[in-house]
């Protein structure tokens, strides 16, 4: 009789380096941060590390950073951090292999699901996006991911965007700032929700985006960005744009030295400004493409690099964020469900902690709310293909071998009926499981109008946020304190609330946001 001792668990996993080139990877990327360094635009930045004691090249233009500077930066740099929802209950713990999708950004215009327009995005448009995010299962929390320019100032279109995450969704929210000193504001409305500055850095409820400008330099708007974030304690990515074949190397040891150059100077000043500042490894790679002389971002190259890099961060066991789980179609077609569902069963497999990039399409242009749940399902997919593989009753195996000849099928076996709700992943309605001789219909239920379908359904479900009229109050006037020629914000689309009737259905009724 097979004796099984213990049931061991195994996590599927994804590796593309081995530990020497790694550590290769890592000793040219130290030696080019000291004896090259970086290129600091930030006047407080670069005053902040010469006082701490780095020194320039001959020029006086770069900083460098020695590379026992950097150790150190990676010693005090935290392995993990909880992210925290906004009524301050724990929501997510970024670190280790745990795996969380979330909406990509920089859209600059949205793929309209009802008109099938592409066109500019306004506050409505962003208000439907964080309904529609709120109750998608399989993306963690927000992101502030497309523009909307088109009816606000852009030097407070990020504060505008945050207060209508925060006003609509509890989840917490990956953001950032579009100007140099655009953190403070932002500071102030997420401290709202929380007892005090010390509260909101115990507890944080966002991450903010610092992207490297690439060429070995760090622009002014990163640096002040990178500077307002550690000191209130809100966790940044640091996102280098790795242009392969551009502004970085074509081949892919190369441009993940380059890549972690960036990634790793970034960290050290974090850690230079506030030791122990939360700071996650990211980034959002791409190729140049030769021909079309576009960057695609789910190019495979890109994602090979995208893996690579967080292979060598997991190495140093920091935390990951990368840009994947989107496609660089136009629209949701066979391109864009294989570049999406190619990258996020990668970013599973590598363990990114935090994969950006549902909803996108056109090179992270364009956001789709058809695609975005889409991408909810390729998401649940991914994660469930990255769970546990350990036996589940089903080992010694006999007994089942026993009652499939006895019975000619194991549907009603109690192990079945124990394990299927766990093991067997339901597709959402988007995805068809139909059987084409009982209810397919040539030109019906096209994969789109599936999605558009859902996302109207979802809309329907969504349940409204409760928020303290004062809290409210002193969100609009933080924003409106910013703005230069708009002397009112934009009018926001009322929710509208499930109410059930008698006979068991369900009608609507209209309450603001």
């Amino acid at each position: 009789m097979l004796n099984i001792k213990a049931e061991r668990t195994m996590r599927p996993k994804l590796k593309v380096l081995d530990d020497a080139l790694i550590a290769k990877i890592l000793a040219e990327a130290k030696q080019i941060l000291s004896e090259v360094g970086m290129e600091i635009r930030g006047a407080g930045m670069r005053k902040r590390l010469l006082d701490h004691g780095l020194k320039t090249d001959a020029s006086g233009k770069r900083i460098l950073f020695p590379a026992e500077v950097v150790e150190k930066a990676i010693e005090t740099c935290p392995k993990s951090f909880t992210l925290f929802d906004r009524d301050g209950n724990p929501h997510a713990e970024i670190g280790g292999d745990n795996v969380h999708f979330v909406p990509g950004s920089s859209g600059l215009k949205i793929l309209d699901h009802r008109s099938g327009e592409l066109r500019l995005a306004d506050s409505k448009d962003f208000v439907e996006y964080v309904r529609l995010c709120d109750g998608l299962e399989n993306i963690a929390y927000l992101a502030t991911a497309f523009s909307t320019n088109k009816d606000i100032e852009s030097q407070v279109s990020d504060a505008w965007r945050l207060y209508m995450c925060l006003t609509n969704s509890k989840k917490p929210v990956v953001s950032g700032s579009f100007t140099e000193h655009g953190v403070g504001r932002m500071v102030e409305m997420m401290q709202l929700f929380r007892k005090d500055r010390e509260d909101l850095i115990k507890r944080p409820m966002s991450i903010f985006t610092i992207t490297a400008t690439g060429n070995f330099r760090y622009g002014e708007d990163s640096c002040q960005n990178m500077l307002d974030c550690v000191e209130a304690g809100i966790p940044v990515e640091v996102v280098p744009v790795t242009l392969m074949g551009l502004i970085a190397p074509v081949t892919q040891v190369g441009a993940t030295v380059f890549h972690t150059v960036d990634t790793l100077c970034g960290l050290t000043m974090a850690q230079i400004v506030k030791p122990g500042a939360p700071v996650i490894f990211g980034g959002a790679p791409a190729t140049f493409h030769m021909k079309a002389a576009s960057s695609p971002m789910a190019a495979i190259e890109a994602l090979h690099l995208d893996v690579a890099y967080v292979e060598v961060a997991k190495s140093l066991g920091l935390p990951t964020q990368s840009y994947m789980a989107l496609s660089d179609s136009k629209v949701l077609d066979a391109q864009g469900g294989a570049e999406t569902f190619g990258s996020a069963l990668l970013a599973a497999l590598a363990g990114v902690n935090s994969v950006s990039g549902p909803g996108m399409l056109d090179f992270v242009l364009t956001f789709s709310l058809a695609k975005l749940v889409f991408d909810d399902e390729m998401c649940a997919q991914a994660l469930h293909f990255v769970r546990d593989t350990q036996p589940m009753g089903d080992l010694p195996t006999m007994d089942l071998v026993k009652e499939v000849i006895a019975e000619d099928h194991l549907i009603t076996s109690p192990h079945t009926l124990e394990w299927w709700p766990k093991e067997l992943h339901l597709t959402s309605p988007v995805i068809d499981r139909t059987n084409r001789e009982a209810d397919f219909q040539p030109g019906a239920g096209a994969l789109y109008d599936r999605a558009c379908a859902e996302v109207e359904r979802r809309l329907g479900q969504y349940q409204p946020m409760t928020i303290d009229p004062a809290i409210d109050a002193e969100m609009r006037r933080i924003i409106l304190a910013g703005m230069e020629k708009q002397t009112e914000l934009p009018e926001l689309p009322l929710a509208v609330v499930p109410v059930a009737e008698a006979d068991g259905r369900r009608r609507r009724r209209r309450r603001k946001s």
